[in-house]
């Protein structure tokens, strides 16, 4: 692999981000699958939100919002997820004009195509998922939305789309995409635009990892086959979720836990510490046990097992600060 190559092409997306945030107003489009939304509002002539939170993601030309839901069909879950959903997020849902549920086909193509999706008015989705959710039980508390339920509780039909990029933003995202296909051609990863995967190149790049295409049970093997967690984050506190017996098992199984801290404007590797993984398991189970205690005696529900690390952590079990070196 031609490191320097690789670093040349990084910088390019880095301009392309930059550059889309000063014509725009919105930054951090390259990682978790933002690109995907970029392409959904570019295909229904939508314009993003600079700096959005809560629900809303775009408006139209009359000033109408918009939250958009995707799903990639190489992905192995073939429905919309929300994620730790509430009764006030719920209630969110009313202010928006719609809910687009949307579908990208990204198999067998040479470029993903935003191909059809499902519109489902925001008060219509609120009071869906209100009754929908009242008897979910998982501490998560999440929902996955299916075609069959659209179509068969909503009485919906989906709608297809010309499958064209031609908007707004069509030249950045095929700048995106193209640049990001050659990436992972060199670094042998797929699939680096979903979730946090775009930040662990990065980071492997730094320590002659390779990071895993498939959310398999490690995240980055090395030269000898030895394998790694990687946690990365904009600040030294690094989010352990959905922790269980069988996640720290599989802690377990990993030489080390890579912790890194990173720069997602200036697209830098700041600091990556390596922790022994015995030590890092021990303290979560601390932390899961302290959160469980304080949470039980407000008379309060762990609604789902995370815990973070921070720096301080860190020099408390050991970790090693392996780059840069001093």
């Amino acid at each position: 692999m031609n490191t320097d190559t690789t670093e040349s092409l990084v910088e390019e997306l880095r301009q392309i981000q930059a550059d889309f945030f000063a014509t725009f107003g919105v930054t951090d489009i390259i990682t978790n699958s933002k690109v995907f939304e970029v392409l959904i509002a570019d295909t229904l002539n939508h314009k993003l939100i600079p700096g959005h939170s809560g629900s809303r993601d775009a408006k139209d030309k009359a000033g109408n919002e918009y939250e958009y839901k995707h799903y990639k069909e190489s992905s192995s879950n073939h429905t919309w997820t929300f994620n730790d959903f509430s009764k006030t997020t719920i209630e969110k849902l009313t202010k928006v004009k719609s809910v687009i549920f949307a579908h990208i086909q990204d198999k067998n193509v040479p470029f993903p195509v935003f191909d059809w999706y499902y519109e489902v008015a925001g008060m219509i989705m609120s009071k869906y998922l209100a009754e929908a959710t009242q008897k979910i039980k998982n501490n998560r508390k999440m929902i996955n939305v299916g075609s069959k339920q659209i179509e068969t509780n909503l009485a919906l039909t989906k709608h297809e789309t010309a499958g064209l990029c031609s908007g707004i933003y069509s030249e950045w995202i095929k700048k995106i995409v193209d640049t990001v296909l050659k990436i992972e051609k060199l670094v042998g990863t797929k699939n680096i635009l979903t979730s946090n995967k775009f930040w662990e190149v990065l980071v492997a790049l730094k320590l002659g990892h390779k990071v895993e295409s498939e959310q398999a049970k490690h995240d980055a093997i090395d030269f000898f086959g030895n394998t790694y967690e990687y946690k990365v984050s904009k600040s030294s506190s690094w989010s352990f979720q959905d922790i269980s017996k069988d996640v720290l098992k599989k802690y377990l199984n990993d030489k080390s836990i890579i912790l890194a801290t990173v720069d997602k404007n200036d697209f830098a590797v700041k600091r990556i510490y390596e922790a022994d993984s015995k030590k890092v398991v021990r303290l979560l189970k601390q932390k899961l046990k302290a959160k469980q205690k304080r949470y039980a005696e407000q008379d309060k529900e762990v609604r789902r097992k995370q815990a973070s690390l921070t720096a301080k952590d860190a020099k408390r079990i050991g970790a090693k600060l392996i780059y840069p070196l001093k």
